[in-house]
């Protein structure tokens, strides 16, 4: 018996326009079949990423996220590669198994898991699960003697967080979050006009995203996603409002938008509005929504203002600012991503993006909630 969570097509394709595929997380035993000459290319795969001084990831999930981005951006990155799958699904597993020559013995189920800690092909583990199982396998990982790699949001509590950070710290591996626009070039660049203080100080900043949920994807289960698009993709906007002011929120003020199909939205809010407060008075405007189509976000400063329109999408950004045009080139964000956190890991320096600020942003979400649910402001 197994229990399926499936990826939002409209989701991927309003964002991202990628395809639609299906996350199932059932307790299954192993269950490849291979024939020895595909064991046998596939050991020379291997073989032959090791020895270039890659590293080893293994996805644990395989949704739309991980088969339309993730494994893509692995057959290009330079420091790493696709060594390992876990998965609840049988026929994805041969699917995989057949288009990435991933060995038998790196393809794991949900029972099976914690086996990878005696995989010596393996060395990072990426977390691509629906938010509420994003604890238990980034602890399980740890225990396992793996780097960690966890989409966002970290986790769906605080104390979640502080329980991975502490995980990883115990095992002494490192723990990264999949913020993949601290790599893309034109969020990189509203940061550094922010920071720098390129057109003055920064005074208000609004950020804008949103996209028509379908009724029925796992995002709408709270016990799942733990909360509405707030979860999902307000936490793009609060991102980009930290690293274009350089600072976090000092306090928030939040509303919940009307429901336009209570049966629909009966778990998370459908969207909100919320204002943060930065150091030095500086506010931040966001909005998150699952019925309507947004993607922005702009800052206004002394003497002049910088926008991304759209923002936070895999690809395609376009930005502006009150002088000219910006104009960087293209990237693969995730492959960036995956590259420098095993660069981190090999060199042993710090990731950008560390646990600590995936529990700095799971602090800030429980704040505009309690900010939401009370209507009064609070302080973070």
């Amino acid at each position: 018996m197994s229990n399926d969570y499936s990826f939002d097509s409209s989701r991927r394709k309003f964002i991202y326009n990628v395809g639609l595929t299906a996350i199932s997380i059932p307790v299954l035993s192993s269950f490849v079949k291979s024939s020895k000459f595909d064991e046998d290319s596939s050991r020379m795969r291997i073989s032959k990423e090791k020895a270039a001084g890659k590293l080893g990831i293994a996805l644990v999930g395989l949704g739309s996220y991980a088969g339309g981005q993730l494994a893509p951006a692995l057959q290009s990155t330079a420091h790493c590669y696709l060594a390992g799958i876990v998965t609840g699904t049988p026929d994805k597993a041969e699917k995989w198994k057949a288009q990435y020559g991933i060995p038998a013995a790196n393809i794991y189920d949900y029972k099976s898991f914690d086996n990878i800690k005696n995989n010596p092909d393996i060395d990072i583990i990426y977390v691509v699960l629906p938010n509420s199982m994003h604890a238990e396998y980034v602890i399980r990982a740890a225990h396992a003697g793996k780097h960690v790699i966890c989409e966002k949001p970290m986790a769906i509590t605080v104390s979640d967080c502080d329980k991975m950070i502490a995980a990883c710290k115990k095992a002494g591996k490192m723990l990264s979050v999949g913020y993949r626009l601290h790599f893309e070039p034109y969020n990189l660049e509203m940061a550094r006009l922010g920071t720098e203080k390129v057109f003055g100080a920064v005074k208000k900043m609004d950020g804008k995203f949103g996209f028509p949920a379908e009724a029925g994807i796992w995002r709408l289960n709270k016990e799942l996603a733990g909360g509405g698009p707030l979860m999902d993709v307000g936490i793009y906007c609060i991102q980009a409002s930290c690293y274009t002011a350089g600072a976090d929120p000092i306090a928030v003020t939040a509303k919940e938008g009307p429901k336009t199909d209570p049966v629909k939205f009966k778990d998370v809010e459908e969207s909100l509005t919320w204002q943060l407060e930065m150091p030095g008075g500086v506010i931040a405007d966001g909005k998150a929504s699952y019925s309507e189509g947004m993607n922005r976000f702009r800052a206004e400063a002394e003497k002049g203002w910088f926008e991304l329109n759209p923002a936070f999408n895999y690809s395609g950004q376009k930005g502006f600012t009150s002088n000219a045009k910006m104009d960087f080139p293209r990237v693969n964000q995730q492959e960036r991503q995956m590259d420098a956190f095993a660069q981190s890991v090999k060199s042993k320096t710090p990731s950008i993006v560390p646990g600590e600020m995936g529990r700095r942003d799971v602090k800030i979400l429980q704040a505009i909630y309690e900010a939401m649910r009370t209507g009064k402001k609070v302080t973070i």
